[in-house]
Order: structure tokens, then C-alpha cells, then sequence
């Protein structure tokens, strides 16, 4: 067993090798301490010309299990948890030869970035679950009135300074303290995001073929500090930005290439107007029909205006016509490359935010003469998130994402109507369908050649939302169809788009007046079709 005497002993571990080098560099050349290492962080240490002791010489064990068992044994562990205070602590140390270890520095196995991967396998998943590094943390965690743990590159430069500095005793115990806090935390997200890869459910099915769906006691939920924003909905309100999953796809991931900093409010328009355009795909459309591009304009959380069109000039010029006033200051989705056309389209009116999958040279440049429009890149716009999470008092509600698949499609849906759908009422409704899943409920909407014309959003009844609608939509509402996200619970609504001329209209069916709406669109000969889905969005 070694009998040298470390005076300052740091043990380095790390998957993420962000900064190690001139981070060890330091410790060493400036600060004195001699350091334990193992496996690749020992390698990128020795190829880098910085002396190590490997944690196999310091032990004087073997690693074993092909690189399993390196750092659980007791003189790792012995010099991280001794409470040096302690009479009966510093005999163990003696007598068995363990030196202190005063600097634990460690980051995990890349477990959620493996996971993300499609192809991977649950036993590729298991090899990367980490279980020296969360043991090794907890430990210097637990005793951190004696041990740094370092659980981030971007703690490396705090530490130095401190090293370097004439601070007294609390103020380095306060740090201890704050990095513990940390790393008790990166171990709670490290270790829920292991349960919540074991509790999917394709999993569960594949090894477990004839169980029953397993039910969940607690719900956990654990976010990352991504950024802290000027304020939430309003000023007086404080607000932060957090990230359930770092190494997912989401917003987080988004390239800014311009603009003000995002705030509370265009982050939850830009969600609502990329689930929009998420309804369509890349490139969906009726081919006949020509369209190809979307895109989408939100206020308030709520679409001004929606258009399929067979570029995406066209497309944004169809959706910001659709309620050019509402559209003052909103939020513009895009679902293919923002091209050097639709950049000249963006220039001329007053817009907070536009997100697009990706951006030509040329209408960034276009673009860069609105210093305070954000515009955002975000390439995976099509991941949806698999839950949704609202607040209550002492609580709060967990529900399954209302994904785009949820809506059905036109081989579910009925027609309840003597007169049958045309090819192009098909697509209409199809296209009206999916917009109004995504206005908030009470909720209409007009659509007219693959271009919202009237939207009547969040009234208190169903007759109120289509009036709306319809008075938006003037004399576009003639030979236009109409969706509904919830059933007509009276026949009055379809009595009142008859009058207007909606020549067809979509919606869940289920009233058990259902007979007098089909009624009084067959007397207006008006096609209705039944899904059998509602889309309440409160």
C-alpha cells in the first residue's frame, strides 16, 4: 500500500471533459495537490503531461468487471467521508494509512444523451448508468464541511479563485455547502431520468409482455435552471426558465440569431405556434392541392392565423392576412427553411418572434435589420412533449399531451349528413380540424381554401365563439367550412353558419341533441362530419 503523504488530494472522474486540462493544470502547478484519476480521465491527464496517480496504485485493487468496480473501495472512500474533527475519524485514517481527500471532482455517464438515441438498446442504456460517479458525489456531498465536490466544469474558475484567495474559513465552507446543494441535485436528475428510461412503457411491454400498464405512486418532476427571465406574465411576477431534460431535443436547443432575450410570454406563444405547425409535418399538404408550406401566427396563445400554401412566402403572407390587426406583435412559426422571400415578408410588420427550422444567409441578413426581432432556429420542432403539467392549489394536474395523433383521421371520422365531402371539404376540415385543437375553448374556426378566415376563441358558449367567427371572417365565411373542438349542444350554431353559407363542418359529436344539429345542417344541406375526439384547451 503507498505510504506518501498527500497534503492536498483531489480525485478527478469526469464523462464530460469540458476544461479539465488547464483545470488540473492549475491544481497542480499553482495549488500543490496530487491527484487520483481512473480510466479515460486518467489517460486525457497523462497524455496531457500532468502527473496522476491512478486510483488502482492508490488502492492497490485492480479495476475489475471491465471498468465497473474502479473507485468503490475503502480507501476512496474512507479519505472522502472522514470527519477530520474527529479523534476516533483521524485513528481510522492512521491506522489504516488513508490520506484525505479534500477535492472530489466528477460528472456521470451520458445516460440521457445515450437514451435519446432511437436505436439504442435497453442493455447499451444499462451499460450507462453510472454508479461509482452518484456514489462518489453523495459521499462528498454528505461531508462537505471537509470536501469540494465539482459536479460541473463551470464550477472549475469559482474554485481557482477561491483557492487563490486570503478568504477565511466561512466563506469556503459556504461554497462546500452550495456545491453539495448542487450535486445532491445533479444525482436527483441523474437518477430520475434512469427511472423515467425504466418506466417507459415499450420497455415495460417488451419484457414484461402480459402485465397490466404499471401505475405510478408519486410523480416526479425535476428541471435544470436554463435561464432567469425578466419577469413571468407581467411585470410584478418573477420568473425562471427550466429544462427537464438537457440532453433532449426542445426549446432549450433553439439557436438565437437575433433579438431581444426571450421572455416568459414568447416562450408559451412559441410553443403554442410550434405545436401548430406541428400538426402538418415538414412538408404535409394535400398534393393536388399544392400545398406544401405552413406557417402560423400566434397571439396571446391563440392562432390569428393559419395557411397551407405551396411555398412559404406565400404561406406566411396567407397567415398574416388572416387577421393582419391580431397579428400586430405576435409570433410567427414556419415549417421549412426560412428562405430570402418570406425574410422580406417578415421585415415590413411589427413581430415579437419568428421560429423557423432553419435560415437561409440571405434572410439573416434581411432579417438583421430588425435588431429587436428574435428569430430562432429550432430543427427539431416536430418533438412533442409526452405529458402536460398545470398548478393547483397544494398540488397539480398530470395529463397525456394532446399529440397530433390524437386527432384522428378522415378514415375514423363519420359523416353523419345526407351530402357526402368533396375530395377538397376533406382537406378543408382536415386543416380546420387541426387548428381548432389548438384554440383555447370554447373554440370555432373558419377555413376557407387552406387559410384561416375567422376564429372565435375562449367564449363561454358555442354560439358566442361562432358568431365571432363568423362576423372575423365577413363574407369569406361564405362556401367556407367550420370546425368545432366541442360538440354543439343545441342546433342553434349550425342555424347561424348556415346563414352565412359554411357549406361544411367538423366536430366530436356526442350531444345528445346531436339529431338536431344533424338535422339542421342536412335542411342547409351543410356536409358534418363526426370524429369522435374533442379538443378542449383550457
Amino acid at each position: 500500500m503507498p505510504s506518501q503523504d498527500f497534503s492536498s488530494l483531489a480525485l478527478l472522474s469526469v464523462s464530460d471533459k469540458t476544461g479539465l486540462i488547464p483545470f488540473a493544470q492549475a491544481l497542480v502547478q499553482e495549488h500543490g495537490f496530487q491527484l487520483l484519476s481512473s480510466g479515460g480521465t486518467a489517460k486525457a491527464l497523462s497524455e496531457a503531461g500532468i502527473p496522476v496517480t491512478p486510483v488502482s496504485t492508490h488502492t492497490g485493487a485492480p479495476e475489475i468487471l471491465g471498468g465497473r468496480v474502479k473507485t468503490l473501495h475503502p480507501r476512496i472512500h474512507g479519505g472522502i467521508l472522514a470527519r477530520l474533527e474527529r479523534s476516533d475519524d483521524q485513528e481510522d485514517l492512521d491506522s489504516l494509512g488513508i490520506p484525505p481527500i479534500t477535492l472530489v471532482v466528477v460528472n456521470f455517464y451520458p445516460f440521457e444523451e445515450t437514451v435519446a438515441q432511437a436505436s439504442v438498446s435497453l442493455a447499451e442504456a444499462t451499460e450507462q448508468i453510472d454508479i461509482g460517479g452518484p456514489t462518489l458525489v453523495r459521499a462528498a456531498a454528505k461531508n462537505y464541511a471537509h470536501v469540494t465536490v465539482l459536479t460541473d466544469p463551470a464550477q472549475y474558475p469559482q474554485y481557482l479563485q477561491l483557492l487563490s484567495s486570503a478568504r477565511g474559513e466561512p466563506e469556503r465552507l459556504a461554497f462546500r455547502f452550495e456545491c453539495a446543494r448542487c450535486a445532491f441535485k445533479q444525482v436527483l436528475a441523474y437518477d430520475r431520468a434512469i427511472a423515467n428510461y425504466l418506466a417507459r412503457p415499450e420497455l415495460i411491454q417488451q419484457l414484461q409482455p402480459q402485465s397490466d400498464p404499471p401505475t405510478e405512486g408519486t410523480f416526479q418532476l425535476q428541471g435544470i435552471p436554463r435561464q432567469t427571465l425578466r419577469y413571468g406574465e407581467n411585470p410584478h411576477q418573477a420568473a425562471t426558465w427550466y429544462v427537464v431534460d438537457a440532453a433532449a431535443p426542445g426549446w432549450h436547443k433553439a439557436k438565437q440569431l437575433q433579438g431581444k432575450e426571450l421572455s416568459y410570454n414568447n416562450l408559451l406563444d412559441l410553443e403554442a405556434a410550434r405545436a401548430i405547425i406541428a400538426e402538418f409535418g415538414p412538408g404535409q399538404g394535400d398534393p393536388e392541392l399544392g400545398a406544401q408550406a405552413v406557417a402560423a401566427v400566434v397571439k396571446h396563445n391563440n392562432p390569428c392565423g393559419v395557411a397551407l400554401r405551396p411555398s412559404l412566402a406565400a404561406a406566411f403572407s396567407a397567415a398574416f392576412a388572416a387577421d393582419s390587426v391580431s397579428a400586430f406583435g405576435g409570433i410567427v412559426a414556419l415549417n421549412q427553411t426560412l428562405d430570402r422571400e418570406t425574410a422580406h415578408l417578415l421585415v415590413e410588420p411589427f413581430l415579437e418572434c419568428v421560429v423557423a427550422p432553419d435560415c437561409t444567409l440571405e434572410a439573416a441578413e434581411l432579417l438583421s435589420v430588425k435588431k429587436n426581432l428574435r428569430v430562432l432556429l429550432l430543427p427539431d420542432w416536430q418533438v412533442e412533449p409526452a405529458q402536460t403539467i398545470r398548478t393547483l392549489a397544494g398540488g397539480f394536474l398530470v395529463q397525456d399531451a394532446d399529440l397530433p395523433q390524437g386527432s384522428g383521421t378522415q378514415q375514423s371520422w363519420r359523416v353523419v349528413t345526407e351530402r357526402q365531402p368533396t375530395r377538397e371539404e376533406w382537406a378543408e376540415l382536415e386543416f380546420a380540424w387541426k387548428v381548432c385543437k389548438h384554440v383555447k375553448s370554447n373554440a370555432i374556426v373558419i377555413a376557407k381554401q387552406g387559410q384561416t378566415v375567422g376564429i372565435g376563441a375562449g367564449q363561454m358558449n358555442r354560439v358566442g365563439a361562432v358568431e365571432i367567427a363568423l362576423k372575423q371572417a365577413g363574407s369569406e365565411a361564405s362556401g367556407a367550412v367550420l370546425a368545432s373542438d366541442g360538440f354543439f349542444p343545441f342546433a342553434d350554431s349550425v342555424e347561424v353558419a348556415a346563414q352565412s353559407g359554411i357549406r361544411a363542418i367538423i366536430q366530436p359529436g356526442g350531444s345528445i341533441r346531436d339529431p338536431d344539429s344533424i338535422a339542421a345542417a342536412n335542411a342547409a344541406d351543410i356536409v358534418m362530419i363526426c370524429t369522435g375526439i374533442r379538443h378542449f384547451l383550457h
